[in-house]
């Protein structure tokens, strides 16, 4: 199972590493932040998504940890297999099933919210569930065409965020009234809405899957792929924070109460910010982002999970076979976004249930049993013993009982 021989560099860029864990963690995930923050408000999101960010990096480094006792190229799922046994081989297998599932329908739903914003900008009026159909049958289509085809449409797409991201974000970030941050209206208790609010901050730095290609794609050299964890996970935290200070200081707290009554789902933030861009130029800009951001989104999660589903059912890659796994993909989750169109808020937080599991609690776990198996192991271990592993573990635990007692009425709900 061990592979301790250290691999010779792969000569790879530390900007290029870099990027793959910041597009990974950036995406339409980001628009669920400000709608559950509203509640804490800013200087409480602020300190979660800081702390949440920190203990995200440690589990990414723990699994890490555990990538380097095997040989580049082994998967999360044979690193599951080898370390802990196979009960959590198939818990973790379910658990990422499960959240390319609930994430897709999550980006259907937020997707057919911001056409939806989109054509009545343009006059024309649709259902939004038909709305979501349309997004699903372009991208999917593009999906089905070739990995090639999403490779390169991702690409100019991601290209496109970032160019209409800092448009429209620069624009608010200066008609930022800082009273609506550090003053804002409404009733004077912040902290018990926090806890309500860690799923999401969880799952809008889940970069884990990546952390075995990286090691396949720098070899055995620790050094940068930490480095590349850490900036990646970095620039995700200065992105999040700039979206929290833009959309909070504009959109004061009391009215994020009818955004969060509306569903708060994508179409109906950047409607409330819209409102408050003085130019028409601009709001273009962000729309044209939000519709960016849930499309590559979008198109990265289907993209995994269509791959997934191929290799477990054994479907081929020829016309016929890749038909068959875009009915097994795209159906279930189309039908859900056609009964619940605004399920996006919901959907998130069951993807970081599961992220819970597989993205804090098992690389804990792996990192564990490593350190059991190989007591005299000197190569990279992160920092802190076990009293790490214990803080990640039950970080994981406590967010996922948090979502769980959300689920179940028993933690307060900001405008619910």
């Amino acid at each position: 199972m061990a592979n301790h021989m250290n691999a010779e560099p792969a000569g790879q860029s530390l900007l290029g590493g870099a990027m793959i864990i910041a597009g990974t963690t950036v995406g339409a995930g980001m628009f669920s932040l400000p709608v559950v923050s509203a509640g804490m408000w800013f200087s409480y999101s602020v300190v979660m998504l800081i702390a949440i960010w920190l203990i995200m990096l440690l589990s990414g480094l723990l699994l890490l940890e555990t990538n380097l006792h095997f040989k580049p190229g082994v998967s999360f799922d044979t690193l599951t297999r080898d370390t802990l046994g196979q009960f959590w081989r198939i818990v973790t297998g379910l658990s990422i099933a499960f959240v390319l599932y609930i994430l897709t329908y999550a980006y259907i739903s937020g997707g057919g919210s911001i056409v939806n914003h989109s054509l009545q900008s343009m006059g024309i009026n649709l259902p939004q569930p038909v709305a979501g159909l349309v997004f699903v049958a372009i991208l999917a289509g593009i999906v089905l065409i070739s990995t090639k085809a999403v490779d390169r449409i991702t690409t100019i797409m991601l290209g496109g965020m970032v160019i209409t991201f800092f448009l429209a974000a620069g624009n608010l970030l200066i008609e930022v009234e800082p009273s609506r941050l550090f003053d804002p209206q409404g009733e004077a208790s912040f902290a018990p809405y926090l806890w309500a609010a860690l799923p999401f901050g969880l799952a809008s730095f889940g970069y884990h899957g990546n952390v075995p290609s990286l090691v396949k794609y720098y070899g055995n050299n620790h050094k940068i792929i930490i480095k590349t964890i850490f900036l990646g996970t970095f620039l995700a935290l200065v992105i999040y924070l700039c979206w929290l200070v833009a959309t909070m200081g504009n959109i004061g707290r009391i009215e994020f109460i009818s955004i969060i009554k509306e569903g708060g789902n994508i179409g109906v933030l950047v409607a409330a910010l819209d409102k408050v861009m003085n130019s028409e130029w601009l709001t273009s800009m962000l729309t044209l982002f939000a519709n960016l951001a849930v499309a590559s989104s979008f198109l990265g999660v289907t993209l995994g999970l269509f791959d997934y589903l191929a290799d477990l059912f054994n479907f081929d890659d020829s016309y016929s076979g890749r038909t068959k796994t875009a009915c097994v993909t795209f159906i279930p989750p189309t039908l859900l976004g056609l009964l619940f169109p605004n399920g996006f808020l919901v959907a998130i937080g069951f993807a970081a249930l599961a992220a819970c599991i597989w993205a804090v609690i098992v690389p804990a776990l792996m990192a564990y049993q490593v350190r059991k198996l190989y007591p005299d192991y000197q190569g990279f271990k992160v920092a802190g013993g076990n009293v790490t592993i214990f803080i990640v573990i039950g970080f994981g635990v406590l967010t996922a009982c948090c979502h769980l007692l959300v689920m179940a009425a028993w933690l307060p709900q900001y405008g619910s």
